[in-house]
């Protein structure tokens, strides 16, 4: 397992049930799920506090995964095969895309989106059109990896929350090959003792400016910024 340590620990809003999380640009920004309540947020990352949102359409929308490439900010939704797509200053929505199959996490390497859907399978998409470029298969050896879902892109490699565990595999971009996992059940346990109630580990967002990676998860009380040692 790689290992980490925690450098800050920074207050989230414990109503967020976080699907998407991207820090660019010294803004973070937070997509949620769960009908009635999916939101694109804007957060200020010290108190926690909303800056901005917006609500999904009608409200029948479950949101999940976000990517922002410019000045655009994607959101995809869980079963309505559905991406929003926004202007980054406004949150006005300015075009959207169909896809097929369910939409689960959403990043970008500043040319192509990134996307998984739930399956051992990750997609790049073209932003202009949403049309699926190329494919990888993500495996750990020959295993297949399923249930990805909210991603990153750092460097050429793709970290991905495993759903329901406290895994973070960090995958090859070019191969889809599983380089290493980060297990982050420390904490877990931590914002577990204070609310059993939260849900699962879901949200990366990669801090270029400090060399730090942004964690969260559903309903957590706490945005925890860690350091990664990458070396062997």
């Amino acid at each position: 397992m790689r290992q980490y340590s925690v450098v800050a620990r920074y207050p989230h809003d414990t109503a967020a049930f976080t699907e998407g999380l991207v820090y660019i640009d010294g803004q973070l920004y937070e997509g949620t799920g769960l009908e009635q309540r999916s939101e694109l947020r804007q957060v200020d990352l010290t108190t926690g506090n909303l800056l901005k949102s917006h609500s999904l359409s009608d409200g029948t929308e479950f949101g999940e995964g976000i990517a922002v490439l410019g000045e655009r900010i994607y959101q995809l939704t869980w079963q309505s095969q559905i991406a929003h797509v926004y202007d980054r200053d406004s949150f006005e929505e300015i075009a959207s895309f169909t896809y097929e199959g369910q939409g689960w996490g959403l990043t970008t390497d500043g040319t192509s989106l990134i996307m998984s859907n739930g399956t051992d399978q990750i997609v790049y998409r073209d932003p202009e059109t949403f049309e699926v470029t190329r494919t990888i298969s993500v495996v750990d050896g020959e295993s297949p990896i399923f249930s990805l879902n909210e991603l990153e892109y750092i460097d050429g490699v793709i970290w991905a929350n495993a759903w329901r565990t406290n895994l973070i595999a960090r995958i090859n971009a070019e191969t889809g090959q599983v380089i290493d996992w980060l297990d982050l059940s420390a904490l877990d346990a931590e914002v577990t003792a204070a609310n059993p109630e939260v849900d699962v580990l879901n949200g990366i967002a990669w801090n270029p400016d400090a060399g730090t990676v942004f964690v969260t998860g559903k309903f957590w009380p706490t945005l925890f910024e860690i350091e990664v040692s990458l070396e062997n």
